[in-house]
């Protein structure tokens, strides 16, 4: 009988042949890898507007009521609103309905109201702190209608009181504030906003101290001056990190001058004294490592572009930075 057996290198080959057509047919496919605009989105503070909202000298008014439009109009989905840019209206349901009624028909998220003058959250006298706590009522009730996630506040006392005990004060008032802000499912967070609120040790012992799961920080990259008349500044990058543990929902990207020669992701004030130059790309990925993946809202406060440019040129920023995390 003649028993033939197959050749093992043709069988190899023919095996190779057949797998590589059937590897040239089929769709080529790739683990598709984490969508970079995961790490953080972007809003827009109404403080970026405020020579236009506050009817400033020399800048085209802006009506509050616009804010969402413009918003739109360079590409931003979520703004943070100023109480200063319609403080008679905290209670005005007409005229916040119709705030809300422009953001919804804009597909434009509200995201918080940065509140100020208001009074001291860390009054010496008690009735005066309770009188403060009770001035930001009506904006936690704007907020909650305005469907926001938070409001902002300052963690003032009186400065002439050792530090410590002007921590004991403000995270009174904080406490008492987080109080309502949790009925409304609010989170009331505190900006650096100069003096010792722009101490990160500082701030960040008002947050123990003042003890709620209400309580948080919104880190603004370019309030870390503890003294502008002497120029006395903490480093905003230890500052930074110092904060972001207690960072809920926001973060505020303090922007300047674009494009002076300081490099291609730095921004520089430079008004006399208040000099500063900060590094956009080390700020952002001290961020995204903390784990954030909240907004970052621009808040542009530079001279060397007109307020729309400067808006348009940070977000530039923030786009190309987040690629390259």
């Amino acid at each position: 009988m003649n028993t033939s057996f197959p050749n093992p290198r043709r069988s190899f080959l023919k095996t190779s042949l057949a797998l590589g057509a059937v590897a040239a047919a089929a769709p080529l496919t790739r683990a598709a890898g984490p969508d970079k605009k995961d790490l953080f989105k972007i809003s827009l503070a109404q403080w970026s507007l405020n020579k236009r909202f506050l009817k400033r000298p020399g800048a085209e008014p802006l009506d509050n009521l616009e804010f969402a439009r413009v918003a739109r109009s360079v590409g931003i989905e979520a703004i943070e609103y100023v109480n200063q840019m319609f403080k008679d209206k905290a209670t005005d349901r007409a005229y916040l309905g119709e705030m809300k009624s422009r953001a919804s028909s804009e597909g434009v998220k509200s995201l918080l109201i940065m509140v100020d003058g208001e009074g001291a959250l860390g009054a010496v006298d008690d009735v005066a702190r309770a009188k403060t706590v009770e001035n930001h009522l009506k904006w936690l009730d704007a907020a909650a209608f305005l469907g926001c996630h938070s409001i902002r506040v300052n963690a003032a006392s009186d400065g002439k009181l050792p530090a410590a005990e002007q921590a004991r004060l403000a995270a009174d008032g904080l406490h008492r504030l987080c109080v309502e802000g949790d009925k409304r499912g609010l989170w009331v967070v505190v900006e650096n906003h100069g003096g010792l609120s722009s101490n990160g040790k500082w701030l960040t012992d008002v947050m123990k101290r003042a003890d709620h799961k209400r309580v948080g920080i919104l880190p603004d990259f370019g309030n870390f001056y503890t003294d502008r008349q002497t120029s006395e500044m903490y480093n905003p990058y230890q500052g930074l990190r110092e904060f972001m543990p207690w960072v809920k929902e926001a973060v505020s990207a303090k922007a300047y001058d674009w494009d002076t020669g300081a490099g291609r992701f730095y921004t520089e004030d430079r008004r006399e004294k208040i000099e500063m130059t900060l590094d956009f790309e080390r700020l952002l990925r001290i961020v995204v490592a903390a784990g954030y993946r909240g907004y970052v809202g621009i808040e542009y406060e530079g001279s060397k572009h007109t307020e729309i440019d400067g808006i348009k040129r940070t977000r530039q920023a923030l786009e190309e930075i987040r690629a390259l995390l």
